[in-house]
């Protein structure tokens, strides 16, 4: 009788949630492929320039911040089902037509100048299609399935980082790279489709969207969030969090990957993997580990409160950082064991992918109870601007840190800003009512 229960409980009955979660299985599949791609390629056909990849990483990230306001606003009046297949459509069709001018204009030069456009244009639409998206679930999900949803959809991220992130080093290393944006375009199209059958009650507001209403919207929200000062605490921390640990796998890792192992004499397992490849093996290890802790949450207890425990899991994130800061000084710059380093990494990212599980999912379940659904997109926009604000800077800096210092002041400046931060929070008296 329980197992019957069980399995009328389980959120995977619900059609709509199963019509969203195949097309983010799709689209964020697409999403690994390209980014696992530019990286590499943007450094590849650049000789290396570690200044043009954190450009580009600020440059996508000035354009999401921009239009998620926007992105909120539209979520709070138009249909977010509608809002987020027409996004997905867009995005595929502009990767589709970026991939045929790649095969007219084959100089490094134009292929830079397309994928700085690509990936602009790109993150503006990501702007928009975010906010309706992570309001989705209230409106299509029973709230005491709130936290079984998110685990769910936090499990199936993390299947993609362990066997989309295999794929897209095998993909990246035999296909061209014109073949590979074209798979990736077709992704986001057959997300649309999916994201097409989603139908839930909507009410559409009978006043028209002016740009004078979207303002007075956008204002409306930060009033109301002003009123949730453990959300406010949150994103105030978060902001800086993300500066600090943003510039680790976005800026250092690619370089670690194309300079120090690429020009090592011999590292583990160089006989089958090549240097891009432990890419792979890094968010392998995060991926596993998240699945894990996503599990453990996905049968769990919804809590009332989660903010005292996030806030120690922010603290363990911190440590990992100094022990992986302090790994490659010894083993990297002051000597030749870049071997213990790699398993030292790959033992950091076990811990990460866990710990990120652990934060996330109480946290974004949470801001889904206490926050009013017809406020959600608006709330979601100022939540991503808050925590993605300051990345663009840091993408920019830690590639003129890189350039100028090398990895392990890059890595040092980024233990003692996360730090900081983390012990900030710990003692946070608002944070622990959320």
């Amino acid at each position: 009788m329980k197992s019957d229960d069980k399995k009328k409980d389980n959120v995977f009955r619900n059609r709509n949630f199963r019509l969203v979660f195949l097309g983010a299985l799709v689209s964020e599949l697409g999403a690994l492929l390209y980014s696992f791609a530019v990286s590499f390629y943007i450094l590849e056909i650049s000789g290396n320039n570690a200044f043009l990849q954190g450009l580009y990483l600020a440059l996508c990230g000035v354009a999401m911040l921009i239009f998620t306001p926007v992105g909120g606003v539209f979520g709070d009046r138009k249909s977010k089902a509608k809002i987020m297949y027409v996004c997905d459509f867009m995005k595929g069709g502009v990767i589709i037509l970026a991939t045929v001018l790649m095969l007219l204009f084959s100089e490094p030069r134009a292929h830079i100048v397309i994928l700085f456009v690509l990936g602009i244009f790109g993150n503006a639409v990501s702007g928009i299609f975010n906010p309706a998206a992570g309001a989705l679930f209230p409106h299509i999900v029973e709230e005491s399935q709130l936290q079984q949803a998110n685990s769910y959809f936090t499990m199936k991220s993390s299947m993609e980082s362990i066997l989309g992130v295999i794929l897209a080093g095998i993909l990246y290393a035999a296909l061209p790279i014109h073949v590979l944006f074209f798979c990736v375009g077709a992704c986001f199209v057959a997300s649309g489709i999916s994201e097409m059958m989603i139908d839930y009650d909507f009410t559409p507001s009978g006043v028209p969207l002016t740009l004078r209403l979207a303002f007075r919207d956008m204002g409306d929200g930060i009033a109301y969030l002003k009123t949730k000062k453990a959300i406010l605490v949150l994103l105030a921390s978060v902001l800086f969090i993300n500066f600090f640990f943003a510039p680790v796998t976005g800026n250092f890792l690619p370089y670690f990957i194309k300079t120090d192992l690429a020009n090592a004499p011999s590292y583990l397992f160089d006989s089958i993997l090549a240097p891009e490849l432990w890419s792979s093996v890094f968010s392998v290890c995060i991926g596993l580990s998240s699945l894990l802790g996503a599990a453990i949450l996905s049968g769990s207890p919804q809590a009332d409160k989660c903010g005292r425990k996030v806030s120690r899991l922010f603290c363990y994130g911190a440590a990992v950082i100094i022990g992986l800061t302090v790994c490659y000084a010894v083993f990297v710059e002051r000597g030749a064991r870049i071997n213990a380093f790699l398993i030292a990494f790959s033992l950091g990212c076990v811990m990460v992918g866990f710990l990120i599980s652990c934060i996330n999912i109480p946290v974004i379940t949470a801001i889904m109870r206490i926050v009013d659904k017809d406020k959600l997109s608006k709330v979601n926009s100022l939540i991503n601007i808050g925590s993605q604000g300051m990345i663009p800077i840091a993408s920019v800096l830690a590639g003129v840190l890189l350039e100028a210092f090398g990895s392990t002041v890059l890595l040092a400046f980024c233990s003692l800003g996360f730090t900081v931060t983390a012990i900030s929070l710990l003692f946070s008296r608002q944070f622990k009512e959320l």
